[in-house]
């Protein structure tokens, strides 16, 4: 079992530098898509009747929900709040469902090439919901949610009734039943999940619809089929396998059985994606095809460095991001 606690960096300053150092930048003759940027979610009013703002400490992940509603997943007090796609409040749930584990980079003075660049604290350390990941809803209008230093994976239902669990609750490790700092989720055509096994490992694991392990594949490295850092990863109509490796700053793409296909360099530190109904990906805030080739960016500064990105099925873009607020993106 790999212990995961040592060696962190505690400040969210640190965590801040390091994610800059990593954030690509839109190259500038890349085209700008037809996107405008929305004043999102409606601001709740303070008791003097002036409009506030919402304390989502950091935005992890976001996810759009079949009736068209929008999960919004952040590291603070009710970490899971769903409004309507206009940015109406609608409820919230999860406090006390999350690790109080914080992941953070180790620095660079104690790092070795066969391990993890990152680690989690916890305890009085680390901080409330502080294990919230990311979120995702699969064909059937499940909820799945990422508890990192938790070492858990949640299915729920609409209802938020836990389905199916993935990972053993507070235990780290690789092998069928454990993760160590899992990062994401995804979903084939066939029903299969798929999850990266990422901060605390360098793992693609493949689970049965039912959540029967079924093979993993991946290790420490530069190399096709290597990952520094899988972060993201979403699946195509065909059943391919797209894995943000952020660290090693490129998207590595396999088929369903974790062969190797092809890689997609130069794209920096990619951390969110999302796959739309036409079958692009948003890589951040640049949208590309299935090969990889660019079709444009959002507009404005910081759409590259999402921590994680959803779409609706009218095209919308939400991004989340870590400095504490959700950017909707509308199509025009």
């Amino acid at each position: 079992m790999l212990k995961t606690f040592a060696l962190a960096i505690g400040s969210a300053a640190a965590i801040a530098i390091a994610a800059a150092a990593q954030t690509p930048s839109a190259p500038a003759d890349m085209p700008a898509l037809p996107y405008k940027l929305m004043e999102w979610p409606t601001p709740p009013t303070s008791a003097a009747g002036a409009p506030s703002a919402w304390n989502f400490i950091q935005v992890s992940s976001v996810a759009v929900t079949p009736r068209g509603t929008v999960l919004v997943f952040h590291r603070g007090a009710h970490p899971i709040m769903e409004f309507e796609s206009g940015g109406k409040f609608l409820r919230s749930w999860g406090d006390g469902m999350f690790s109080e584990g914080k992941v953070a980079a180790i620095p660079e003075k104690f790092w070795t090439a066969d391990k993890s660049h990152y680690s989690a604290v916890y305890g009085p350390a680390g901080c409330t919901s502080c294990g919230v990941h990311s979120i995702r809803i699969d064909p059937q209008g499940n909820i799945w949610v990422v508890d990192a230093p938790g070492q858990v994976i949640y299915k729920m239902s609409a209802e938020w009734k836990e389905l199916m669990r993935l990972g053993t609750k507070g235990a780290a490790g690789t092998d069928a039943t454990h993760f160590t700092l899992p990062t994401d989720v995804a979903f084939a055509p066939d029903g299969s999940l798929y999850v990266t096994d990422g901060y605390g490992s360098a793992r693609v694991v493949k689970f049965s619809r039912d959540g029967k392990f079924l093979q993993q594949w991946g290790a420490r490295g530069k190399g096709p089929g290597e990952f520094g850092l899988p972060h993201n990863l979403v699946i195509d109509r065909q059943g391919r396998v797209y894995v943000t490796d952020r660290d090693n700053q490129r998207i590595e793409v396999f088929d369903a059985n974790g062969t190797f296909v092809t890689q997609w360099t130069g794209t920096g530190g990619i951390s969110g994606l999302a796959i739309t109904k036409d079958q692009k990906i948003w890589t951040g805030g640049t949208l590309r095809d299935l090969d990889g080739k660019v079709v444009g960016r959002l507009p404005g500064p910081g759409v590259a460095g999402a921590h994680g990105v959803a779409v609706s099925d009218s095209g919308d873009v939400y991004l989340a991001q870590l400095s504490g607020v959700v950017q909707k993106f509308v199509k025009q």
